[in-house]
């Protein structure tokens, strides 16, 4: 791949960014850019789809840094857009909203078995070769949620891709709905750097069930659980960067307190995890990461990852928080209820989720 910046261990996920009320906290971001920066650093990966983070990201990185000393990765994405020249008017936006004209890395976004002949019915891929042609794109790539058969086909179809974006974390690893292994494994195959996408499945593996935190603190009481679904995936070979959608200063301590020296891990550590994933196989936790996608063009504005964290609760027997926070969730904005169950949602969920049977349950559970 292009790139003359060598430290890329850790890369800096840009979906999450912290708010202060509605808007993103530029002061905030700036400080977590520095201490990124700091460590030695440099991959920030956002997307045209995430609300506000290019225009944030110019703000707290490229008006205060030397474009040549990062990276910036950026995505198109055909499955939210409505014609194909909406679609492609995205590139163009996104440079727009950075003040740069290069992307380091550039991804077709979020490629799925129900939208990724989108991409070809658009042209997607001709027109994203001709940019990087232009020189616009130094590296072509795309993120992936979805099966190994489907990514082996893409890789086939399109040997010119230079690195693909995967979802990979332990609790994911022998997912069948994920197929972490699986989708590595082809990769490797195809000997194609990795981007790891949800490393901390949106934060969920910061914060597991208590049985996982005892097996952790007993082996190590000084080290985060996030630093060992990180130390995992790095563990890896051909992971080109890890990805962690840091949301304030103290996550990006911690990240960099772990990676900035980085140890593999070692068999008893695997063996730990290997228990931490069949603990996680016993719970029934539903696996959203809050990307938010299922709300983009929800017809009734309905906060289905705040809903779902509330299930989860219940779930996990914490019955009068859960109540509290769906009533948080839902108190200025749509109910469970208000679901007229066009499914819009769960054809952009990345964790392909059955989230207008999950809204249903929450009527049950919340509103009667």
């Amino acid at each position: 791949m292009k790139n003359n910046l060598n430290n890329t261990r850790l890369g800096f996920g840009l979906m999450r960014l912290p708010k202060k009320l509605v808007r993103t906290d530029i002061d905030q971001v700036s400080d977590m850019v520095d201490l990124y920066m700091d460590a030695g650093f440099n991959y920030f990966d956002t997307a045209y789809v995430y609300p506000g983070s290019e225009k944030a990201i110019k703000q707290a990185l490229f008006d205060r840094y030397p474009r040549e000393s990062f990276t910036i990765a950026s995505k198109l994405n055909a499955f939210m857009a409505p014609t194909e020249k909406a679609a492609k008017n995205q590139f163009n936006k996104s440079l727009e909203r950075l003040g740069t004209n290069y992307f380091d890395f550039y991804l077709l976004h979020a490629l799925m078995r129900n939208n990724y002949k989108r991409y070809d019915n658009f042209k997607i891929w001709d027109y994203l070769e001709d940019k990087k042609a232009q020189g616009k794109i130094r590296n072509l790539g795309f993120s992936f949620h979805s099966d190994p058969e489907l990514l082996e086909q893409l890789l086939k179809e399109h040997p010119e891709i230079d690195f693909v974006q995967l979802q990979l974390n332990y609790a994911d690893w022998d997912n069948p709905s994920v197929s972490s292994r699986a989708n590595y494994e082809i990769a490797r195959k195809y000997n194609k750097p990795i981007m790891v996408m949800e490393p901390i499945k949106g934060g969920k593996l910061a914060n597991p069930p208590e049985k996982i935190k005892k097996l952790f603190t007993d082996y190590n009481p000084e080290a985060s659980p996030a630093s060992w679904a990180l130390r995992f995936i790095s563990s890896l070979d051909g992971v080109y960067t890890t990805l962690s959608g840091m949301s304030n200063t103290n996550q990006m301590v911690d990240n960099l307190n772990t990676m900035k020296n980085f140890k593999p891990l070692n068999e008893d550590e695997y063996l730990i995890l290997r228990e931490a994933r069949k603990i996680l196989g016993n719970t029934n936790n539903i696996e959203c990461t809050s990307c938010r996608y299922c709300t983009e063009n929800c017809p009734n504005n309905i906060p289905i990852p705040e809903i779902i964290k509330a299930l989860n609760k219940h779930y996990d027997g914490q019955y009068q928080s859960a109540q509290e926070d769906y009533n948080e969730a839902t108190s200025n904005t749509a109910l469970a209820s208000n679901c007229i169950e066009c499914r819009q949602c769960e054809n952009v969920c990345t964790q392909h989720l059955s989230i207008t049977d999950y809204l249903k349950a929450s009527v049950e559970l919340f509103e009667n």
